[in-house]
């Protein structure tokens, strides 16, 4: 049977005229009807809302962790079986001749940036203080809750949770985009990514569900973030002693502090998202890194350096010896210390899995955007390893000098005792003091959150436009910025007032799931178009579209 050449055209329906030109109205007013209908429940059934989404988010991480765990580690053998795949790692995500649009240091700084710069600040210092108090070796009895033998537990689990297999989810996403678009001149979008299985009927009602389900997904994975950063937000504006308004009697931001938030954070991001990838987003990405670099430098030199030099190092060897068994892992049972390590695994591990993939066609789509001409192996090194090294050494430094701070008595609970955003600015007014340096810190470290927080929402509300858009990377219509900026602030707004953070990561959750699915074909749909696209090169049939738009070189 002779080889034909790929699918290289998907043609989308847009609309010609009117409010929508440009834009495909099945998905675009779908998601917009999803996205409405959610935050309208939620501000005017508060309590129903909040113990149904419950009772969803309980029965999938019940009855999914076994799916979860499976996809994930499925995500990282894809993209280490393409980077070793000779064939596949020297394929680039563009035309032969295309060059690299972005230079090395504002490609890593997007990437992190938009992908999970954020988390850095609230979790590089409280998650390895919770598994230092307690994981699976603890439930099991292999090492004691806060003591020394268990402080090579904490990074393991630490470094498995925002390690490879959190930046495998986005390569394949953003590989999947990426060769499609690029090398394929298929539209910029999910549904182009499955091709290979589904062909022209993608252009039709099964495409447009896929798109819709992605923009669920994304904008209800990065409400997770902004949910995380606007507490953190507060905890650092009354630190810095803006006003005791922004909290309520609990510690918690009240619900004046939460609007006030979400208006100057969500602003913020719909002005940067106007001017555009190249202006605003790498502006700012360049900035929370330059920022970073500085918090990061301050923690190795003044904090805890020599500790955090062994976990980096031993932490890694240890994450990296245990990676198999705790990627394939699944938790349960019905003696109490089974059922506590799938409690445990369900609250940290499948929550966890469940935010990267709601995450992952945003960050996916971003990273397919700013990789253009590179090779499939350059961008698995880029995208999965060198992002990763960042994240360990952001726990290392800043989750390091937190534990030490406690072990050697300094913290005196301090931190065990603050809030998950309020562990950093404990941390650093042990280090420095609460007088002007103290307060200086807690400057620069509510600036960098800004950055990050103004990164990740304004790259998401791009990255939507462009999928409801049926991939035109173009400009977009500036009601349709503003009107999906709105829209991000006010799930975030809404989910939090009803229920806190925790009714933001049950939404996430469920809107997560259908999305895995269509993760899964990805990665097979991507294997299979490069298999054959092996065979048709060997049989001098073309791979690429010379439609496609060459890169400018550099």
């Amino acid at each position: 049977m002779a080889l034909r050449p790929p699918l290289m055209k998907l043609p989308i329906k847009t609309a010609d005229s009117g409010f929508y030109r440009g834009f495909s109205i099945d998905v675009t007013i779908t998601a917009k009807i999803i996205i409405g209908l959610l935050v309208i429940w939620a501000v005017a059934f508060p309590e129903q809302a909040g113990r149904i989404l419950s009772e969803f988010n309980g029965f999938i991480l019940t009855n999914f962790a076994t799916w979860y765990v499976w996809v994930m580690a499925l995500f990282v053998i894809t993209c280490l079986v393409l980077a070793i795949w000779p064939a596949a790692g020297r394929l680039k995500m563009g035309l032969p001749d295309d060059k690299p649009e972005f230079s090395n240091f504002s490609w890593f700084s997007m990437m992190f940036g938009a992908g999970i710069g954020v988390g850095m600040l609230t979790w590089a210092v409280a998650e390895p203080i919770y598994h230092f108090g307690n994981n699976p070796d603890v439930i099991q009895g292999f090492a004691a809750g806060k003591g020394e033998d268990n402080i090579l537990n904490a990074y393991k689990w630490s470094y498995l949770h925002w390690g490879f297999t959190a930046w495998a989810s986005y390569a394949i996403a953003g590989l999947g985009l990426g060769y499609f678009a690029y090398r394929r001149g298929l539209p910029l979008t999910i549904r182009s990514s499955l091709t290979p299985l589904f062909g022209k009927s993608l252009s039709g009602p099964f495409g447009h569900l896929i798109d819709i389900v992605a923009v669920v997904a994304t904008i209800l994975g990065v409400a997770q973030t902004l949910g995380f950063g606007v507490n953190q937000f507060v905890d650092g504006m009354s630190r810095i002693g803006v006003g005791d308004w922004l909290t309520g009697d609990d510690g918690q931001p009240s619900s004046i502090g939460i609007i006030f938030s979400i208006i100057v954070i969500m602003g913020a991001s719909t002005l940067s998202a106007l001017s555009g990838v190249g202006k605003g987003i790498k502006w700012l990405s360049n900035i929370n890194m330059a920022l970073s670099i500085f918090l990061l430098g301050f923690l190795m030199i003044f904090g805890s350096t020599f500790f955090g030099l062994w976990t980096f190092f031993v932490g890694i060897w240890e994450y990296v010896i245990a990676l198999p068994g705790m990627m394939f892992t699944v938790y349960g049972g019905e003696n109490p210390v089974d059922m506590d390590l799938a409690g445990w695994q369900g609250s940290w591990t499948v929550f966890y899995w469940a935010w990267w993939v709601a995450f992952a066609p945003f960050v996916g789509l971003f990273l397919a955007r700013i990789s253009r001409g590179r090779t499939i192996r350059e961008f698995v090194l880029g995208a999965v390893f060198v992002p990763a090294l960042m994240c360990f050494v952001w726990f290392a430094w800043a989750g390091g000098t937190a534990i030490d701070l406690e072990l050697t008595g300094q913290a005196g609970g301090k931190i065990f005792e603050a809030t998950d955003g309020g562990k950093i600015f404990a941390m650093t007014d042990i280090l420095l003091g609460n007088g002007t340096l103290g307060w200086l810190m807690a400057v620069v470290i509510v600036i960098l959150l800004m950055t990050y927080l103004v990164t990740s929402a304004d790259s998401a509300v791009l990255i939507v436009n462009t999928i409801n858009a049926a991939g035109d990377e173009g400009p977009k219509a500036r009601p349709h910025i503003i009107f999906w900026g709105v829209a991000l602030g006010a799930v975030v707004a809404a989910l939090l007032l009803i229920g806190g953070i925790g009714a933001i990561q049950t939404a996430m959750v469920i809107g997560a799931l259908p999305f895995s699915l269509v993760m899964v074909l990805m990665a097979v749909s991507l294997i299979k178009a490069i298999f054959n696209d092996g065979k048709r090169a060997a049989s001098g049939v073309t791979t690429y579209s010379e439609e496609v738009e060459a890169t400018p070189a550099e």
